[in-house]
């Protein structure tokens, strides 16, 4: 069984992935929206879907950290033997 240091380090790795990949990926999609405006169509087109797709991202990822904090959590009540719910 890891020790709760070596959760709580990898699920900090973890996080910064995710955030880091929502970071990147925001970044792409505003070189691409941007190349794309003078476009008229096409500039409109990526503005929706990139928004849209920039939600589910974020809704994703904020999910995704919220099942690390559990995940983290359980572990530090096995290590400290914590019965407590709340």
């Amino acid at each position: 069984m890891p020790s709760y240091s070596d959760v709580q380090k990898a699920v900090r790795v973890e996080k910064f992935r995710i955030w880091f990949a929502w970071f990147c990926g925001g970044w792409v999609a505003l070189g691409i929206m941007n190349a794309t405006k003078d476009v008229r169509i096409w500039s409109v087109v990526t503005q929706i879907v990139f928004s849209v797709l920039g939600i589910l991202a974020t809704i994703a990822a904020v999910r995704m950290t919220n099942a690390l904090n559990k995940r983290a959590e359980r572990e530090r009540r096995a290590v400290l033997g914590d019965d407590y719910p709340g």
